[in-house]
């Protein structure tokens, strides 16, 4: 069973090298907090609001954003893997510097992020599928 947090509001917190697997923390809120190392699998943040949130050194693996709002949030040197963005709201969001970048669902919904162009090169592909755009070498010569 994993940790409930769900609807917690969690204001000036730091949270160093947890291992957690199924937290549920939708309907929260948090403020102010450093979430610094660690690993979290199948972490529900579903309808949460952050504000003021870092994730520092963190691998997160299908991390679910779903409808949730991210304002003044940052990854550094953060893994995240098969994420949810879906119908999530961003304002002033950092990707940067996520060492792996893999965005299972809501790419429409980074609008208000910054990514590296390295990071747009790696989604480009997913991008151009979801605009139904087909990407083919050259046709044969003739």
């Amino acid at each position: 069973m994993g940790t409930d947090l769900s609807t917690a509001s969690l204001r000036d917190v730091e949270l160093t090298d947890a291992r957690l697997g199924g937290t549920q923390a939708h309907g929260g809120s948090w403020e102010g907090v450093l979430v610094r190392g660690g690993k979290f699998d199948y972490f529900n943040l579903r309808t949460a609001k952050l504000r003021d949130v870092t994730f520092d050194g963190c691998v997160l693996v299908e991390a679910d954003f779903g409808g949730a709002t991210l304002e003044r949030v940052s990854f550094a040197n953060c893994v995240l893997r098969r994420v949810d963005f879906t119908a999530a709201r961003m304002t002033d969001v950092d990707l940067r510097r996520v060492v792996k970048l893999d965005i299972a669902r809501g790419l429409d919904a980074l609008s208000g992020a910054v990514i590296s162009p390295a990071q747009l090169l790696d989604l480009a592909p997913a991008m151009a599928a979801q605009l139904g755009v087909r990407v083919a070498d050259e046709g044969p010569p003739g």
